[in-house]
């Protein structure tokens, strides 16, 4: 039976655990870690880190960002793998190529992160490239919405393979804005319809296959005034009308596009209210204290099912080696 766990993922300061952390991971309103390229080294140390996090607190969901390409937080140990705009033209040239090695793609990554200790990674994206974001960019497999759709699910098929969760990202899509949400709120002031007919169908076609889903924080202001990240329209619609059923991270309550929502707590509580399960709060260890004070008492089954599951009883050792050697030469090659 999976037992709840606390809606606050943070961070870390380093490759070690400090006294002070271990002392934070045993709040009940914390439910995850996220590592960052800071706290990696090799392959190796990062299944030592996480060892060390699971010997605090054995329930937390661990997650790391590894898409592949420039989002790549461990380097050494692993398949440099490349960005998916890459398997996106491999696609366009030839069909079945391009799906084998988005699924792949999918599979090695999942195979991959499992083995250095961690439950999830936050892939795939499904943001479909429009050639002026400053964020996106060869992030996104293809600024054909049917093509991210298409490698997307194949992708998605992969992780699953694997064990692993998938969880897509942003919805409803960061590609057509110029400015970073890290740093800015981007405002995309683009028709509704357009939007659900190019941005929204990846998540549309995909919805009830993600474990998990992340909002952008991106205001669609014919839709509604606040991102969509704090948006009950924009997460409802994400519940009632697609169809999903997993858990809903918001993005990192401390870049610069949350920040409209006001002060750590008060984001915390508009992302909570729109429809958020697991709160991410990084690279501000005074904001994540006043967020997990915020959150005591909270909890949720959610987050706690996307951890992973390590049964493959289709998969044996062997048939999975050779699988990986294969992969990792597909792959590695596409990246060079």
């Amino acid at each position: 039976m999976t037992q709840p766990i606390g809606p606050v993922m943070l961070d870390l300061e380093g490759p070690l655990l400090t006294k002070a952390e271990k002392h934070l991971l045993m709040e009940p309103a914390v439910g995850g870690v996220i590592l960052f390229g800071r706290n990696v080294e090799d392959a190796y140390q990062t299944r030592q880190l996480c060892s060390d996090i699971r010997r605090v607190r054995g329930d937390l969901l661990l997650a790391i960002d590894q898409e592949g390409g420039r989002v790549q937080r461990i380097k050494a140990g692993v398949t440099r793998v490349p960005p998916m705009a890459r398997i996106g033209e491999v696609f366009v040239s030839d069909q079945t190529a391009g799906l084998s090695l988005a699924k792949e793609a999918g599979w090695l990554l999942g195979m991959e992160m499992a083995a250095c200790g961690l439950d999830i990674s936050f892939a795939p994206v499904l943001d479909v490239e429009s050639g002026i974001s400053s964020v996106i960019g060869d992030r996104s497999f293809s600024s054909n919405p049917v093509h991210v759709a298409l490698l997307g699910e194949m992708f998605i098929q992969g992780l699953h393979e694997a064990g692993m969760a998938a969880v897509g990202k942003h919805f409803p899509g960061h590609g057509g804005v110029a400015a970073d949400s890290h740093v800015a709120l981007p405002v995309d002031e683009r028709p509704l319809e357009l939007i659900k007919q190019h941005d929204l169908l990846p998540f549309t076609r995909l919805a009830t296959q993600l474990d998990g889903v992340m909002p952008a924080h991106v205001i669609y202001s014919a839709f509604d005034a606040r991102p969509a990240g704090f948006s009950p329209s924009w997460l409802g619609m994400l519940r009632e009308s697609l169809g999903f059923k997993g858990c809903i991270f918001s993005d990192d309550l401390s870049m610069a596009g949350a920040h409209e929502a006001g002060e750590p707590k008060a984001r915390a509580q508009a992302a909570l209210t729109a429809g958020c399960n697991m709160l991410l709060v990084c690279n501000d260890r005074a904001a994540a204290l006043e967020v997990v004070e915020a959150c005591q008492g909270l909890q949720s089954k959610r987050p706690a099912r996307l951890r992973y599951g390590r049964a493959r009883p289709d998969v044996d050792a062997l048939s999975a080696l050779g699988r990986w050697r294969r992969a990792h030469a597909r792959l590695e090659a596409l990246a060079n």
